[in-house]
């Protein structure tokens, strides 16, 4: 007698094989759409990361608007002394007004500008001395 594969058997074997590979296939599509969420994440910090790149890396604008916040009139009398070396600028002050300082302040935290480290030393009641680097 010869031994046949019944053709029920085979018809249940590729029903098995088609709920499995729809198994599989979702599991897939769910992987794809996470990494599709990541991509899209990284691509947007990538385009906020060449944008603060381009605003605090230009040496010559930071250089050029150091310039204009140092051409104020109240920082004039405030004798800052700037000291540019190959990757940042340090102003730095012996004895300043407070009012200047403030106005110094001012214009830099509300810039773009990389301040590495920044030292203040209280000498009197309205006068300061202090040192600051900033970075590009």
């Amino acid at each position: 007698m010869m031994n046949r594969i019944n053709p029920l058997h085979i018809g249940a074997l590729l029903v098995v094989v088609l709920l499995f590979s729809i198994f599989k296939l979702s599991g897939a599509k769910s992987d794809l759409s996470e990494v599709k969420a990541e991509f899209r994440e990284t691509q947007e910090l990538a385009t906020k990361l060449s944008g603060l790149k381009s605003t605090y890396a230009d040496k010559k604008s930071v250089k050029k608007s150091l310039e204009r916040v140092l051409k104020i009139s109240s920082l004039r009398s405030a004798n800052i002394v700037k000291k540019s070396t190959k990757g940042a600028i340090v102003l730095s002050s012996s004895s300043m007004d407070k009012n200047a300082l403030n106005s110094l302040m001012g214009k830099l935290l509300n810039g773009a500008y990389q301040i590495n480290s920044f030292k203040i030393k209280k000498l009197s009641d309205s006068k300061v001395s202090f040192e600051m680097e900033i970075k590009w």
